[in-house]
């Protein structure tokens, strides 16, 4: 298989060698490479990572209850809108993370299930690039701000292909379905609306994010409700509520092909 993206140069590498070259990174340049090529010739046997390698400004801190995101009457402060989308950055960078792990843990996925996970990778990769710009633009350089370890927390219960889609696409990606337009609507209220754009454009590829979620979940599923399959497969340091902001919001959930029961039961929740 391969993927492509605008790099000028030419790189090729096995899908292995990429996930093993992102978790062993101690720089955020190595976390973000993302070559021209990549194959899946030889997945090879099931690796388990029990944390990544952090560059020195990004090591994870072990967070306090006090230390929560501006609330949103305050974003009208530069400095507030910086600690939200730093925050937002650190959970792409677990993103790239936790799907470079999911090459390495489930080597004997199918092809095309590899192949999504990759190309999701790479656009997690994008993602934190667009943020790093925004921080600076604002004033904030990535690893400024705490980073936590939060996703990988839950590495220890994603032992199967279900339980990965389960957590991070239909769980983790489905709450940012909420979070990225409440977010963005109230940067552009404060009048950024270079940040509200910049929420726009995350919620556009949560939805596909989502939505690959969303459709494994159908193959994985072994005759369960899509409810019952989803909610057993989390991790149990999660609760179903975990994928749903305060606000759910509706409309990304149906482009990501969820179905109305599914969004009911989240709704009623």
């Amino acid at each position: 298989m391969a993927l492509y993206n605008s790099d000028s140069s030419v790189h090729s590498l096995e899908l292995r060698e990429w996930a093993v070259r992102i978790l062993s990174a101690d720089t955020i340049e190595e976390k973000l490479f993302s070559p021209d090529r990549l194959t899946d010739h030889n997945p090879g046997e099931p690796m388990i990572w029990n944390e990544p390698v952090r560059p020195p400004s990004m090591g994870f801190k072990k967070r306090s209850k006090e230390e929560k995101l501006p609330p949103f009457h305050a974003h009208d402060k530069q400095d507030n809108r910086a600690i939200c989308l730093h925050r937002f950055a650190g959970h792409e960078l677990l993103a790239v993370e936790i799907m470079a792990y999911a090459l390495l843990r489930f080597p004997e996925t199918p092809p095309h299930f590899r192949r999504g996970v990759a190309h999701t990778l790479k656009e997690e990769q994008g993602h934190v690039r667009l943020y790093m710009n925004r921080l600076e633009a604002l004033g904030v350089q990535f690893g400024d701000l705490p980073l936590y370890r939060h996703f990988w927390c839950h590495t220890p219960y994603l032992t199967t292909p279900i339980s990965y889609v389960s957590v991070m696409s239909l769980t983790f990606e489905m709450a940012n379905l909420d979070f990225a337009p409440m977010y963005g609507k109230s940067f552009e209220q404060h009048g950024d609306f270079e940040s509200a754009e910049l929420m726009r454009r995350i919620l556009r590829d949560e939805i596909a994010h989502v939505s690959f979620g969303w459709s494994w979940l159908q193959k994985f599923k072994k005759g369960e409700s899509d409810w019952e399959s989803w909610e057993e497969a989390l991790s149990p340091l999660l609760t179903p509520r975990r994928a749903r902001g305060f606000i759910l919001h509706e409309e990304p959930r149906k482009k990501a092909g969820v179905s109305e029961e599914w969004i009911a039961k989240l709704k009623s929740l």
